[in-house]
């Protein structure tokens, strides 16, 4: 059984705050080590139910938050960027599932450190006339590709926002948002164990391949940046809704991959935190 496991931080057990989760950040240290912990936690599971390959992605910021020599040694690491598939770098038909560990609400939800992909730069998006953020995205992705999510771990808004679009993956509530910046924390120990059990029993009966989207999908982002929208605007494909809107139509997983894009643009043309 190979498995995927797609590495998020803001969803970590512990961490609540931009300097948890940010280099140079003052708990950030700390902040990484505790995503190695719960990603290790995830592992574990996974290797009770019988897996023999297992990869993870550092899916965080600047993606090299984890350090190798705190992974499980049954794992291998992507490390780094840029990557083409950014969060899902990695991902294949040859998965048997994919776990998201650490991840967390879209932007306007009331979850710890809620944002899509790149802070206050993006308001919200919609793909297919849904709100969607992160796990949407990430989830409608790797169903296109061909491989079912089995387990999600994070707060409580994460988990609800996972339900929302798939009630068969299994999740994992690590804290309990009281705010964005602040939450009721589940002990360390006990969260992983959490986490190293549901994995175990979600995966000792492999998860259902989805079946393939049958049309295109339409993507709409809306930037807090005006002169974001109006650049993206030279991508052929892209057109605009209003002057921070900006939309465009393809299959999965090509249209996730154009996305990642859109993002190293933005990022060119801003240089603002992803937190205020």
């Amino acid at each position: 059984m190979r498995i995927y496991i797609s590495a998020d931080m803001e969803g970590i057990t512990g961490l609540v705050d931009a300097d948890d989760v940010q280099p140079g950040g003052r708990d950030y240290e700390r902040g990484r080590l505790m995503m190695a912990e719960d990603v290790n936690a995830a592992v574990r599971g996974a290797v009770a139910a019988g897996a023999t390959d297992i990869t993870v992605n550092d899916a965080h910021g600047p993606m090299r938050n984890l350090l190798p020599e705190s992974l499980h040694p049954a794992a291998r690491l992507i490390r780094g960027k840029p990557k083409q598939m950014g969060m899902l770098e990695g991902l294949g038909p040859e998965h048997d599932a994919a776990l998201f560990v650490g991840y967390h609400s879209r932007a306007g939800a009331l979850g710890v450190l809620s944002h899509s992909f790149m802070g206050h730069e993006i308001e919200d998006m919609w793909l297919d006339g849904r709100p969607v953020g992160e796990i949407g995205l990430a989830h409608a992705t790797a169903a296109a590709i061909g491989v079912p999510v089995a387990a999600l771990t994070g707060d409580d808004c994460a988990c609800a926002e996972m339900a929302e679009w798939d009630t068969s993956v299994t999740t994992v509530a690590v804290k309990y948002a009281r705010d964005r910046f602040s939450a009721d924390l589940r002990p360390s120990e006990e969260a992983r164990t959490a986490i190293e059990k549901a994995v175990a029993a979600r995966l000792s009966v492999p998860p259902k391949a989805p079946a393939a989207a049958a049309v295109p999908s339409t993507l709409t982002v809306r930037w807090q940046s005006a002169s974001v929208a109006s650049t993206l605007l030279g991508i052929p494909g892209v057109t605009s809704t209003d002057t921070r809107t900006v939309r465009a139509q393809g299959a999965l997983p090509g249209l996730f991959r154009l996305f990642g894009v859109w993002m190293r643009v933005a990022a060119s043309l801003t240089g603002q935190h992803p937190y205020c």
